[in-house]
């Protein structure tokens, strides 16, 4: 029995003990014993450094470096050390891959690769190894840099060597230069390899005629084994000085390549000029391959053909020390051909173009046209300029001088500017009144020198004061009778005021030609809904009428009248506009048709009758400047109003008439009558186009226009 209740009260002890601890437990709980942290892989930290990297995020980069790496190199430093030597390397993007890693108690070994694109060089890749230690509880990397390429070291940089292919020319159709390589000596210094600093700049700014501290700011940046240009100087002076430049110990001479441009640059428009990179373009042409000091295309065709003139750069990614020594190479690559660009120019004529151009003293434009191919024969703007100003940078003063000049010399009048065509304008109206508007060659109207259409109020002059008579529709195009257009314009706007706005772009109006190269104008075809938000105010009738002769607020380019009349000799295709005809050995001038006029055959040919009436018959506006020449001219002459006492002078014709080989549209700016300013023009370029011998224009008196 006593056993029994012993055995009872040990259990009860036992039981009572088990809850009293599971009691204190609750109100004491035994505090949580947290795991020791672990430290990241060194792996991983090897992959947080190489994807900062592809980021180009230094800060990041520097982060995980190991404290007594970060006590080797500061931040400012180790960041400028990538940067300079990406850029030196031309590198644009990277990506780098952990391939391994070997790990220790306190050390580890991380393979890695990168491949990197550079501009010059293509795709670099490198396999190299990473050292990381384990302090302060953390994997960091121990750098050096041999970690941005291999072989690097803190006195062995890498430095890119140039080898550059020479510039393309810039050719006529028939190989004559427009624009071709010259030379200049560029005078530069290696920092590192200067000895008696002073002197040597001393003796630079006497020969440079630079400032020393300008001399000393180029360089005062740059690594010890930069070469760090200064300033170009001629050829000639670069001898005078040879010697005693070569005898400077850190002073560099390269010759360099310049552009030269025949006769003060024949085409300045169309073949541009070159210049140096702007620092706010800097990275787009390091991107290109381009180390920031080269003179490049920067308008016309030197510009949009950079990628063929320039060629593709190449050169040699070498490893130099501290004394300029080459130490070892890492990449080259081969610098790629330049190819020529030969234009569909004629040099000779286009030469001639821009001198009848500027005898004239007015500001002006001359487009000549192949009509079957659409290939430029001329393409001329009064005043020009000379490209070689630019070459190799031009001077502040020379620039403002540019700008300032109140006949804008830099602009392309025949692409880029844009006039009322005036009665040029009566093709497209002639056209639209024929398709829509129910007329004939055999409608009449009648010519009294004045119209009163739009009532009496509104009354309108022709401008032959004692008016043309009962004349036909198409003799009312060879006199150019405005009456007779006032009507059309007027029977259009009853019909459908949008008839002529839509046909004037159907002659390719208001929009690009489809040149490629160069930049245009679009010039404006005014309508109701331009008219309504431009404007605010209502299209009317005598809108119509104003557009019906080229005038209102109709504006065109002479390129685009040049392109509507090769239409009208071609028998309705309106061409592209090609002003490159082979680059390289390649022939790349295709004809290539964009539309069509919206012309029946039949109304066409009626076209061409009163185009060819107006260089051939008596009473033709254009007879008297034509006359005598061994073929038929058909054209149209053109005087558009501006608000001013002159009005601009336009002739737009081609020739001969029976098998056109040439179109030429020409505009002068506040010159005068079409017919007696424009159209002599029209004939001097016809003249030497086709090896004329000149003749003064012939004293042929008007014939009145017949009545009918």
């Amino acid at each position: 029995m006593r056993i029994r209740q012993w055995i009872a009260l040990l259990i009860l002890s036992t039981l009572v003990t088990s809850g009293c601890q599971s009691l204190l437990s609750l109100l004491h709980p035994t505090p949580t014993q947290l795991p020791t942290p672990i430290a990241a892989r060194p792996e991983t930290t090897a992959d947080s450094f190489l994807r900062a990297w592809e980021r180009a995020d230094y800060e990041a980069m520097y982060g995980v470096l190991a404290p007594s790496a970060k006590a080797q190199v500061s931040r400012k430093d180790f960041e400028e050390l990538y940067r300079t030597s990406l850029v030196e390397a031309t590198v644009t993007s990277l990506r780098a891959q952990v391939r391994a890693a070997l790990e220790s108690d306190y050390t580890a070994q991380v393979d890695f690769s990168v491949t990197m694109h550079s501009a010059v060089l293509g795709p670099l890749e490198f396999n190299q190894q990473m050292t990381l230690t384990f302090e302060a509880n953390r994997w960091g990397v121990t750098w050096s840099p041999d970690l941005i390429f291999p072989g690097m070291t803190s006195r062995r940089g890498v430095h890119l060597i140039e080898r550059n292919a020479v510039r393309g020319n810039i050719y006529d159709r028939d190989r004559l230069g427009l624009a071709f390589d010259g030379r200049l000596v560029t005078v530069g210094i290696v920092p590192g390899r200067l000895t008696d600093e002073a002197a040597t700049l001393a003796e630079l700014g006497r020969i440079l005629g630079m400032p020393v501290e300008e001399i000393r700011k180029a360089y005062a940046d740059a690594p010890p084994h930069w070469y760090v240009p200064v300033r170009d100087v001629s050829p000639e002076v670069s001898q005078a000085y040879y010697e005693t430049l070569a005898s400077l110990p850190g002073v560099e001479l390269k010759d360099k390549e310049i552009r030269a441009y025949p006769a003060g640059g024949i085409a300045a428009h169309v073949v541009g000029y070159m210049g140096p990179i702007y620092k706010e373009n800097l990275e787009e042409w390091r991107k290109k391959g381009y180390q920031g000091d080269e003179l490049v295309g920067q308008t016309g065709l030197e510009a949009w053909g950079e990628p063929y003139l320039a060629g593709r750069r190449g050169g040699e990614l070498a490893l130099i020390d501290n004394h300029g020594v080459l130490v070892g190479t890492l990449a080259e690559r081969p610098a790629t051909p330049a190819r020529s660009i030969y234009t569909t120019l004629r040099r000779d004529f286009q030469q001639t173009s821009e001198t009848l151009l500027a005898e004239g003293g007015k500001p002006g434009a001359v487009v000549a046209l192949d009509p079957h191919d659409g290939a430029i024969l001329a393409l001329a703007s009064y005043p020009a300029y000379d490209p070689n100003l630019f070459v190799p940078t031009i001077s502040a003063d020379e620039w403002a001088k540019l700008e300032a000049d109140p006949q804008r010399p830099l602009v392309n009048r025949a692409l880029q500017s844009a006039y009322p065509p005036g009665s040029v304008f009566k093709i497209v109206t002639l056209a639209a009144g024929l398709e829509k508007g129910g007329l004939t060659r055999d409608s009449h109207f009648t010519c009294n020198g004045t119209w009163t259409g739009l009532g009496a109020e509104w009354t309108k002059v022709c401008w032959l004061e004692t008016g043309h008579g009962n004349i036909d529709l198409i003799t009312g195009l060879t006199v150019s009778c405005d009456v007779v257009f006032y009507e059309i314009g007027l029977l259009l706007d009853t019909l459908d005021a949008d008839i002529l706005p839509t046909y004037a772009r159907g002659f390719g109006l208001s929009q690009p030609t489809g040149l490629q190269e160069l930049p245009e104008s679009t010039g404006l075809v005014p309508d109701i809904a331009w008219k309504r938000a431009a404007r605010d105010e209502p299209w009317v009738p005598g809108d119509s009428v104003n557009l019906a002769i080229g005038q209102g607020f109709l504006l065109t380019t002479p390129l685009q009248i040049a392109r509507i009349m090769a239409a009208v000799a071609n028998d309705g295709a309106l061409l592209r506009p090609q002003i490159i005809y082979r680059i390289g050995d390649k022939v790349v001038l295709r004809r290539e048709e964009l539309g069509h006029l919206p012309v029946s055959a039949e109304h066409l040919a009626e076209i061409k009758e009163g185009l060819l009436g107006a260089g051939t018959l008596p009473h033709g506006t254009a007879y008297r400047a034509m006359h005598g020449l061994p073929f038929d001219v058909a054209g149209k002459t053109g005087t558009s109003e501006t608000g001013e006492t002159d009005p601009h002078a336009w002739f737009v014709g081609y020739a001969p008439a029976d098998d056109p080989e040439i179109v030429i549209a020409v505009m002068i700016e506040h010159g005068g009558e079409g017919p007696t300013v424009a159209a002599p023009l029209f004939r001097k370029l016809v003249e030497a186009y086709f090896g004329i011998e000149p003749v003064e224009t012939p004293t042929v008196a008007p014939t009145p226009t017949p009545t009918q």
